[in-house]
C-alpha cells in the first residue's frame, strides 16, 4: 500500500465535473482530496462517518449544523457524521483535503 502522496498531483487528477477523488482507504479511514471552483455549488448530504477537512487553499463560508463561518487557507473543520454541512458562498476556488472516519461509506448498509 502506498504511503506517501503529493496533494499537486492528486489535484491534477480530477477531472472536470467530478470535484473528488478517493486517494487512500482503509478500514478506519478514508482521505481525498475536493475541489470546488468559485462558481461550483456543494452537493454534499450528511455522511455517515465523521470528517475533517483541510482547506489547501481558497476562500468561502461553510455551515455546520447551525455554525456558518468564513473559512480560507490553514482552515481545519470537523464535521460530527450525520450533521448537514456545505461550503457556500465561494469567493476563490476551494482545494480541500477531506479524511473520513472511519472509510467513507462504510457505515452505510
Amino acid at each position: 500500500m502506498k504511503s506517501h502522496f503529493n496533494l499537486e498531483e492528486l489535484a491534477k487528477e480530477l477531472q472536470e465535473g467530478t470535484p473528488y477523488i478517493e486517494f487512500l482507504r482503509v478500514p478506519s479511514m478514508s482521505a481525498g482530496i475536493y475541489h470546488l471552483k468559485k462558481t461550483d455549488t456543494d452537493k454534499q448530504t450528511p455522511h455517515t462517518e465523521d470528517e475533517i477537512y483541510y482547506v489547501i487553499e481558497g476562500k468561502a463560508r461553510m455551515f455546520v449544523g447551525d455554525d456558518d463561518f468564513e473559512v480560507m487557507q490553514g482552515s481545519t473543520i470537523f464535521v460530527e457524521k450525520n450533521v448537514e454541512h456545505k461550503f457556500h458562498s465561494i469567493e476563490e476556488d476551494l482545494m480541500i483535503l477531506v479524511l473520513f472516519s472511519p472509510a467513507e461509506y462504510s457505515n452505510r448498509e
